[in-house]
C-alpha cells in the first residue's frame, strides 16, 4: 500500500478512535475528482472547462437522527466531524438502526479496456465535438438549432467508518449528448442522442451513425402526421423498454421510497404478482463493464444484484443499511452520492428487464391496429404514473410497421402496465446513456436494458 495511502488511513483511524464513542456510527468520505466539460451550441462554445476538486463529507448516526457536514479542507475534518456529531445528537431521539456488513479493507478501481480520457488533450476533445456538431447541421438546410455535450469525469472515492471498514474506490465515466432541431415555418422538431461509457474513450469516436440520425428523425418528423390518440396494443424497443424499467418501476423500489410512503409500501409487498411468468427485473452494480457498476457502494457495502421481479411476482427491493435496517431486509449496496457534498441515498445502479422467449416479429402478430415506437426523446414520472415521448415511432396494421408517425407519448400506470405486458422479446440491449436524478442529486451515471415488449391497453397522445 503507497506510503500516502497508509498515512490517510491512519489519519482516518485515529479520528474515528476518537469521536466514534459519542456516537452509534460515524463515517467519513474523501473524494479526489477531475473532469472535463465541454458544451456547443450552434457555433457558440458555451463551456469549455477542465476542473479539479477535493473534499469529503462525514456522517454520523446518534439514537436514529443523523448529521451530515461536507469540506473541501482536509485540515478542518475534526471540526466538521463535531458538527456532524452535533447535530446527529440534537435530532436523535430513537433508536440507530443499521443492516449488518462486514468490515471491509480493499483498494479497488474499475478497470478500463482503452483509453483513459484523462490521457487525452482538452483540445482533441473539443474537436471531436466540433466534428459531431458538423455532422448534425450538415444533414439538412432545415437544422435550425443543434447542441453537443461531452463530459468525462475521474473519481477516487476513501470511505472509512467506525466499524472498521477502510475502502478506496475509483472510476472513470464519460458521456456524450447530441441534440438537433429542424424547423419549417411553424413546424418544430427535435431528436436526440445520449451515449456513455465506463470503459474508454475510444467509445465516443466512432459514433456518426448516432450522431446523424438525431438530426435525420427531427427533418423526418416535420412533415409526418400525429399519431392519432387512442388506446393502443404497443410493441416498444429495447430503449424504451430500459428507460420505462428504471423510470417508471425501478424508482418505486428504492427501499426510501417505501419507508416513507406507507400506502407505497403497502402496494409492493413481497409476494404480490406484478406482470406475466415471464417477468424477471433485476438490478445490480456488481455486473461489470455498465456505467452503474461498482465494487462497493457509497457506505462500503458490497455490490450485488438484486431480483426485484421473479416470474412475475415481486422479491426484492433496494437498500441503504438504514432502509434495510428499519425493514428487516438485507443491504443491497444501494447507497450513493454524486458527490461529496451530498449525503448516499438510496439509488438504482445496472437496472433491466431480463430477455424473454418471443421472436421480436412475432411481437407484431395479430395486432390489427397498434404502435411501434422506438427510442425516447423525454419523459417524467409521478409516482406510479409514468409519461415518455418516443424518439420515433410507426403504426402498426394487421401484423405489419406501416407508416410513421410523430408526436407518439405512452401514458400509464406502471403497475397495470406491467400486468398488461403480452409478450418479452427474445432480443436485449443495455443502455448506457442514463444519468439518474433524485433528491437534487442529478446525473448520477446508470445502466438500463432490456428486451422489446408488446403491451396492450397502452393511453397513446397525439392529435386529438
Amino acid at each position: 500500500m503507497p506510503t500516502l495511502l497508509v498515512d490517510v488511513q491512519n489519519l482516518l483511524s485515529d479520528l474515528l478512535k476518537r469521536y466514534a464513542s459519542k456516537v452509534d456510527y460515524l463515517m467519513i468520505r474523501l473524494e479526489e475528482a477531475e473532469g472535463t466539460d465541454i458544451l456547443l451550441r450552434g457555433d457558440k462554445v458555451e463551456t469549455l472547462s477542465e476542473a479539479i476538486s477535493i473534499g469529503g463529507h462525514i456522517r454520523a448516526a446518534y439514537r436514529g437522527g443523523w448529521g451530515f457536514s461536507s469540506f473541501n479542507r482536509l485540515t478542518t475534518i475534526a471540526e466538521r466531524i463535531e458538527e456532524a456529531i452535533a447535530a446527529a445528537r440534537m435530532v436523535g431521539d430513537e433508536e440507530t438502526i443499521l443492516a449488518p456488513v462486514e468490515p471491509v479493507q480493499a483498494v479497488c478501481q474499475l478497470p478500463l479496456t482503452g483509453t483513459d480520457p484523462r490521457l487525452v488533450s482538452l483540445s482533441r476533445k473539443k474537436e471531436l465535438c466540433d466534428r459531431y456538431c458538423d455532422l448534425l447541421k450538415s444533414v439538412d438546410h432545415r437544422i435550425s438549432t443543434t447542441s453537443v455535450r461531452y463530459s468525462d469525469t475521474s473519481q477516487k472515492v476513501i470511505v472509512a467508518t467506525s466499524e472498521g471498514t477502510f475502502i478506496e474506490q475509483s472510476w472513470v465515466d464519460m458521456e456524450m449528448r447530441f441534440a438537433a432541431t429542424a424547423r419549417d415555418g411553424d413546424t418544430v422538431q427535435t431528436g436526440r442522442e445520449t451515449t456513455g461509457s465506463r470503459q474508454a474513450f475510444e467509445d465516443l469516436i466512432n459514433l456518426d451513425t448516432q450522431v446523424k440520425s438525431a438530426a435525420e428523425r427531427a427533418v423526418a418528423a416535420l412533415t409526418l402526421p400525429s399519431v392519432k390518440g387512442d388506446t393502443y396494443t404497443v410493441v416498444i424497443d429495447p430503449i424504451l423498454t430500459g428507460l420505462f424499467v428504471h423510470e417508471a418501476f425501478g424508482h418505486l423500489s428504492e427501499a426510501d421510497m417505501a419507508y416513507e410512503n406507507p400506502d407505497l409500501l403497502e402496494v409492493m409487498t413481497f409476494g404480490r404478482r406484478f406482470g406475466p411468468e415471464e417477468l424477471q427485473i433485476f438490478d445490480g452494480a456488481a455486473l461489470t463493464g455498465h456505467r452503474g457498476s461498482y465494487f462497493y457502494d457509497d457506505e462500503g457495502t458490497p455490490a450485488t444484484i438484486t431480483q426485484l421481479i421473479q416470474d412475475g411476482i415481486l422479491v426484492g427491493r433496494l437498500h441503504s443499511r438504514e432502509t434495510a435496517g428499519k425493514l428487516g431486509e438485507t443491504a443491497t449496496g444501494n447507497a450513493r452520492c454524486l458527490n461529496y457534498h451530498y449525503a448516499p441515498i438510496v439509488r438504482m445502479t445496472n437496472t433491466w428487464i431480463e430477455r424473454g422467449k418471443t421472436p421480436v416479429a412475432d411481437l407484431f402478430s395479430g395486432i390489427k391496429q397498434g404502435v411501434y415506437a422506438r427510442n425516447w426523446l423525454g419523459g417524467m414520472t409521478n409516482g406510479e404514473m409514468f409519461t415518455f415521448s418516443a424518439g420515433e415511432a410507426w403504426m402498426i396494421r394487421n401484423g405489419k410497421i406501416a407508416e410513421p408517425v410523430k408526436d407518439v407519448t405512452l401514458s400509464g400506470n406502471v403497475f397495470q402496465t406491467l400486468a398488461d405486458i403480452e409478450a418479452i422479446g427474445d432480443d436485449f440491449y443495455w443502455d448506457e446513456s442514463g444519468g439518474c436524478g433524485k433528491d437534487a442529486q442529478n446525473g448520477l451515471a446508470v445502466g438500463c436494458g432490456g428486451p422489446s415488449l408488446r403491451i396492450r391497453d397502452v393511453v397513446v397522445g397525439g392529435e386529438a
